[in-house]
């Protein structure tokens, strides 16, 4: 059985790659597409699961 941290650090990391892919449509400035990767990829899951329950 899948850890809950785990499970939501993979579903943003797949909707962070997601985001990033779909802004390169439309925007053509990459710090934007960067800013979403990391943003959603790695900071919120970061910092859904480092909370103390």
């Amino acid at each position: 059985m899948l850890h809950r941290d785990f499970a939501i650090t993979v579903l943003f990391v797949f909707l962070g790659a997601t985001l990033w892919l779909v802004s390169g449509y439309y925007t053509a400035e990459s710090w934007i597409r960067w800013a979403l990767l990391i943003g959603v990829g790695v900071i919120v899951p970061t910092i859904l699961t480092s909370r103390e329950m």
